[in-house]
């Protein structure tokens, strides 16, 4: 049944028969006409991402989602293979299901979102943040001391990512597996 609820980031909505997540909201008040709720949303099956207008009393259908510790087993082909770290349950997961596939290494820790109507699994997300050796790093230019330079680098996921020219092969680094990119070095 569909109810009027309050629009949240991270909230996962059926539209139409489709599932899609709020990536972004906003409540306008415009001076005249009725308020209404600016959305972004995107596809949890194709990634495509449009935006919507809801007006203020619409009644949207949420999906109530379950979230589940798993770890990343093996991979066979696009195919990976999870386990659901309370039950030791396995299932398969297309590389398109998962988000920050790039950065995913063996045993890694992950959460499963989980439609808890019908079992069915909407996505595998990693960690927001994660960190990973540097394998392979580009040599530093001698005299390249300008400010935010950035270079190409590999880390043991084998994602390429560009880090700070200081960056060299052997030290970890903190990912942002959300926006894809470098946040800082990590010591030790």
């Amino acid at each position: 049944m569909a109810q009027a609820v309050d629009i949240y980031n991270g909230m996962i909505l059926r539209l139409e028969g489709e599932l899609y997540e709020v990536i972004e909201f906003q409540h306008v008040k415009p001076g005249k006409g009725n308020p209404y709720v600016y959305t972004k949303l995107k596809n949890v099956i194709t990634d495509r991402v449009f935006e919507r207008n809801f007006p203020s009393n619409m009644r949207i259908e949420p999906v109530r989602v379950e979230r589940r510790p798993c770890q990343y087993l093996y991979r066979e082909g696009d195919v990976y293979y999870f386990m659901e770290t309370e039950t030791y349950e396995q299932f398969p997961v297309p590389a398109g299901q998962i988000r920050g596939v790039e950065f995913l290494t063996e045993n890694q820790v992950c959460e499963a979102l989980w439609d808890a109507d019908s079992e069915t699994l909407l996505f595998v997300e990693l960690p927001q943040f994660v960190v990973l050796e540097v394998i392979e790093a580009e040599k530093a230019i001698k005299g390249d001391s300008v400010t935010n330079i950035m270079k190409n680098a590999v880390v043991a996921s084998g994602a390429r990512i560009k880090v700070p020219l200081f960056v060299e092969a052997g030290e970890k680094v903190k990912i942002d597996t959300r926006k894809r990119e470098y946040v800082e070095r990590v010591k030790g």
